[in-house]
């Protein structure tokens, strides 16, 4: 059986005009230094980088050269925050100035609204060239971003089984890119690169040394392709504002959280930002700052026309847009325990002082003396909590009323292949949600499954771990049932199949996964009965399809099974192993001419070095 584990420049001003220095109001003027706006933008954003693991930020061992000379160019935030510890929300956030309340994307998997103005749409607009290169499925085309650019490249490559990744290396994002503005070199442009190192699993899971080495690996490696990227734009850099920014950190246990998304400390939502180019006066900037802020900034540096934002540009003492914004107030969220188990959603506030968690059981931190947000003064600070608290609500909007029907089920797939839980669990009412921190170990225990760092016995354990202290956690009993299928033990294996299916899980991983078992024991009724519910919950899946054509070929009805495998190859051509079985439905019902035409169409998709070519090769022989 088959498994899929799957944004108007009103004009852009001609004539010299002054930059005003990127900076927090404050009580001394910023810098000023006269210089024309950016012809040019260019932003990097770097997956899950944490602002201590960059040279500039006082990681003394990093291998971050590039990062560190363009902070010496530019201004480096010492202390910028995301809206969110997850990767499309934070992304939403960083091209259109809107919290996520305001763009709507505020989990993976949950598409960015329609009519939300972006840098992308703004740029477009006054004729500049757009585009977008992504590295990773949660920033999918499907989710809104693509939006006003007029390229979007977000094709995952497809492994020698013809299924497409999740994720591409950087290097070969960037060499796109870099051929795109090497193609337009005399027009203005905006570009957005996007690097998905340093985000789990860092590296080779399985060579023994500590996930935090692995991690500094990736970081050195996205360094170098960013390098790359300033590199290849040669003496037009000298014309364009660069910004890099990290769109949240990760943890590595503190506050007892593994990876990110779960909660809304400062160990992942506190990112590197640096903004360089023309009249940049470079410095560091110790006001904090909020990544709803980039969009604002780079509209104004780029003499675009402004739209309604909950950041602000940097560049200008102006004042702020919206209440929380004139008061000096930052906003993120995390709707990943809502979505992803049916907790309680938290949502922050913070200022230069303060920073209050809205949870069952509220939290408040002195962040000036208390950076690390260990001590919670909520009871010595009850009138600061209150204000907070009332600002949060205002500021956050509803909740999300059913979670998981809010993600796409073949994206929810995806994301789960690349840590993300993406909505396994029924919504429960507001009042009766878990508090995450209640929850510390058991949200570790699954963000280190879903994180790919666990390896053989270790990934046992842990999934072990998760069902003793909730047996019916439909992500750990799928999970813990595919490492059963996979050592051949289907007898232990199906009964954790259908126990994730009753305990909710999204999607039709079990469903496949159970037909797999019965499949095995030649059950290819009870099998086709089961992916037939797959297909009621995925109906688009080729997986899925192909799977029951596969089933309906055991069964002996070839025309049926023909159907669905041209029905799954329709939505998916590359699904080599569906081409494959097509051709001997074909063979099977005496079509030897068609099924000579899938082989034959299947060989010339292969790799050279793909596993599968000598069974081709021996069937299209046979056809001849």
């Amino acid at each position: 059986m088959l498994r899929r584990g799957l944004v108007a420049l009103a004009v852009l001003l001609a004539a010299a005009v002054a930059w005003l220095a990127v900076s927090r109001p404050r009580t001394s003027p910023a810098p000023r230094a006269a210089a024309p706006p950016a012809a040019s933008v260019l932003l990097i954003t770097i997956d899950t980088l944490r602002a201590d693991a960059v040279g500039a930020y006082g990681a003394v061992a990093a291998r971050t050269p590039a990062l560190d000379s363009l902070a010496r160019q530019g201004v480096l935030y010492e202390r910028a925050f995301a809206a969110a510890p997850i990767t499309l929300t934070s992304h939403a956030t960083l091209l259109t100035g809107l919290y996520p309340p305001g763009h709507g994307a505020r989990h993976n998997g949950i598409a960015m609204r329609a009519g939300a103005a972006s840098l992308a749409g703004a740029f477009t607009a006054a004729g500049a060239r757009t585009a977008a290169f992504v590295s990773a499925f949660p920033l999918d085309r499907s989710f809104g971003l693509s939006r006003g650019f007029e390229l979007y490249s977000d094709r995952m490559p497809r492994g020698p089984d013809g299924r497409l990744a999740n994720e591409r290396p950087g290097r070969e994002t960037v060499g796109e890119a870099i051929a795109w503005i090497r193609a337009h070199p005399r027009e203005r442009f905006f570009a957005w690169v996007h690097l998905f190192e340093p985000h789990a699993p860092y590296g080779d899971a399985g060579d023994g040394r500590p996930s935090r080495d692995r991690y500094a690996d990736e970081v050195a490696e996205a360094d170098r392709q960013v390098a790359r990227l300033l590199d290849a734009l040669g003496p037009r850099r000298a014309g364009t504002a660069i910004v890099a920014a990290g769109d949240h950190g990760e943890a590595f246990g503190e506050h007892g959280e593994i990876a990110h998304s779960v909660f809304v400390y400062d160990t992942t939502l506190r990112v590197p930002l640096v903004i360089a180019g023309p009249g940049v006066v470079a410095r560091r900037e110790s006001a904090p700052v909020s990544l709803a802020d980039v969009a604002p900034t780079l509209a104004s540096l780029a003499g675009l026309k402004r739209w309604d934002a909950d950041g602000i540009d940097l560049r200008v003492a102006e004042p702020r847009v919206g209440e929380a914004r004139r008061a000096g107030w930052f906003y993120s969220e995390s709707f990943a325990p809502l979505v992803d188990f049916g907790w309680s959603s938290l949502r922050s506030l913070r200022s230069r002082q303060w920073k209050y968690i809205a949870a069952p059981r509220p939290e408040l931190y002195d962040v000036e003396t208390d950076p690390a947000e260990l001590s919670n003064v909520i009871d010595r600070e009850p009138a600061v909590a209150a204000d907070l608290a009332a600002r949060v609500e205002r500021i956050s909007g509803a909740e999300l009323a059913t979670a998981p029907a809010s993600v796409d089920p073949g994206a929810r797939r995806r994301l789960q292949a690349l840590g993300y839980a993406s909505g396994t669990r029924a919504g429960t009412a507001a009042a009766a949600r878990r508090d995450p921190k209640d929850a510390r170990e058991l949200a570790a225990a699954i963000a280190a499954v879903l994180s790919g760092e666990l390896r053989g016995g270790a990934l046992e354990r842990a999934l072990q771990s998760i069902l003793a202290a909730d047996p019916d956690n439909p992500q750990a009993n799928v999970r813990l049932a595919y490492l059963r299928l996979e050592a051949g033990r289907c007898d232990e294996a199906e009964p954790l199949f259908v126990r994730a299916i009753a305990g909710g899980l999204a999607g039709a991983d079990a469903h496949l996964g159970r037909a797999t078992c019965l499949g095995r024991r030649r059950a290819a009724a009870d099998a086709l009965e089961t992916l037939e519910e797959a297909r009621a919950r995925e109906p688009q899946n080729p997986v899925v399809l192909a799977n029951i054509g596969i089933a309906r070929t055991a069964l002996g009805d070839q025309a049926g099974a023909a159907a669905a495998l041209r029905e799954a190859l329709a939505i998916d051509p590359g699904l080599h192993e569906a081409r494959f079985h097509l051709a001997l439905a074909y063979a099977r019902s005496g079509d030897r001419r068609a099924a000579r035409r899938e082989a034959q169409a299947l060989l010339e998709r292969l790799p050279p070095s793909a596993p599968q070519r000598a069974e081709v090769e021996r069937l299209v022989r046979t056809l001849q």
